[in-house]
C-alpha cells in the first residue's frame, strides 16, 4: 500500500459510511489527514462510524447531507470546510444505483423519470454540486478532486442504461473540471471495477464468479484497492489531471 504524510491536509469525502467511502475516509485519515465524513442525515450509520474512527484516535468529523438535493448539498460542502479552516481534496464518492439488481437494456420502460432523476441527480449533478461549492477552498489550497465513476461509464453496461449514462457523463465533467478549475486544482475520476461493499455482498455468487473469471488477476476489488488510487490521486500524481484510473483488476482488458 501507499503511503503519504498528509498531516495538515484536510478532505471531504461523500457518501462516507460504508463501502468505499468509508475505506477513503479512514486511509486518508490514518495518513494524519482530517477528514469530513458526509452520510444522509437519517442515517445511523454516518454517526457511528465517525464515533468508531474517532475511538482509533483519527480526526473524522461528520459532515451530514444529500448531494442530490440542491441547497443542501451546497451548506454540507460549507459547513464541511468552515469546521476544518478550508479544504484540500474532495471525494466525490456518493452514488447510487437505483436498483439491487441488473436492468437489462431492453427495458426501456423501467426507465422512468424518476429513476432518471434520482440518479443523475446523485452521480453527476451532486458531484458538481459539490465541487462547485468548493472551489475556492480548493483553489486556495492548490487541492485536488476526486470523482467516483464507474466500469460502467466507460463502456460497460453497469446495472442500468441510466446508471452507465451518469458515470459516463461524470467521466465527462470530470474532465471540463479539469479545464475550469486549473491551474491550482487537479480533477481526476477513479473507475472501479466490480467491488466488495455492501451494495454487492447480496448479489447472486454467480455475479461474483463472472467478475472474478473476467479479471485478469482473478479477485474482485476490496474498497481498500480503489482508496489507495484516490489517496494517490489525492496527494500525488502532481501533473495528472482530467485523467480516469481504472481499478478493475483488467476486468476491461
Amino acid at each position: 500500500m501507499i503511503t503519504a504524510d498528509l498531516k495538515g491536509r484536510r478532505a471531504l469525502v461523500t457518501g462516507g459510511a460504508s463501502g468505499i467511502g468509508l475505506a477513503t475516509v479512514t486511509m486518508l485519515a490514518e495518513m494524519g489527514a482530517t477528514v469530513a465524513l458526509n452520510h444522509l442525515e437519517d442515517d445511523p450509520a454516518g454517526p457511528d462510524r465517525v464515533a468508531e474512527l474517532r475511538g482509533r484516535g483519527l480526526d473524522v468529523t461528520e459532515a451530514p447531507g444529500n448531494v442530490a438535493i440542491p441547497g443542501n448539498a451546497e451548506e454540507m460542502v460549507e459547513t464541511a470546510i468552515a469546521s476544518m479552516g478550508g479544504l484540500d481534496y474532495l471525494v466525490n464518492n456518493a452514488g447510487v444505483s437505483g436498483t439491487r439488481d441488473k436492468i437489462p437494456p431492453s427495458e426501456l420502460d423501467r426507465m422512468t423519470e424518476e429513476f432518471w432523476q434520482l440518479l443523475l441527480n446523485t452521480n453527476l449533478i451532486g458531484a458538481f454540486r459539490c465541487a462547485h461549492a468548493a472551489s475556492d477552498a480548493l483553489k486556495a489550497a492548490r487541492g485536488a478532486v476526486v470523482n467516483m465513476t464507474s466500469i460502467a461509464g466507460i463502456g460497460q453496461q453497469g446495472s442500468s442504461i441510466a446508471y452507465a449514462a451518469s458515470k459516463s457523463a461524470l467521466v465527462s465533467l470530470t474532465r471540463s473540471l479539469a479545464r475550469g478549475l486549473a491551474p491550482e486544482v487537479r480533477v481526476n475520476a477513479v473507475a472501479p471495477g466490480q467491488t466488495k461493499t455492501p451494495w454487492t455482498e447480496n448479489w447472486p455468487e454467480e455475479r461474483k464468479q463472472w467478475a472474478r473469471d473476467l479479471a485478469v488477476l482473478k479477485r474482485r476489488s476490496d474498497p481498500e484497492d480503489i482508496a489507495e488510487a484516490v489517496l494517490f490521486l489525492c496527494a500525488g500524481a502532481s501533473m495528472v489531471t482530467g485523467h480516469v484510473l481504472v481499478v478493475d483488476g483488467g476486468m476491461t482488458l
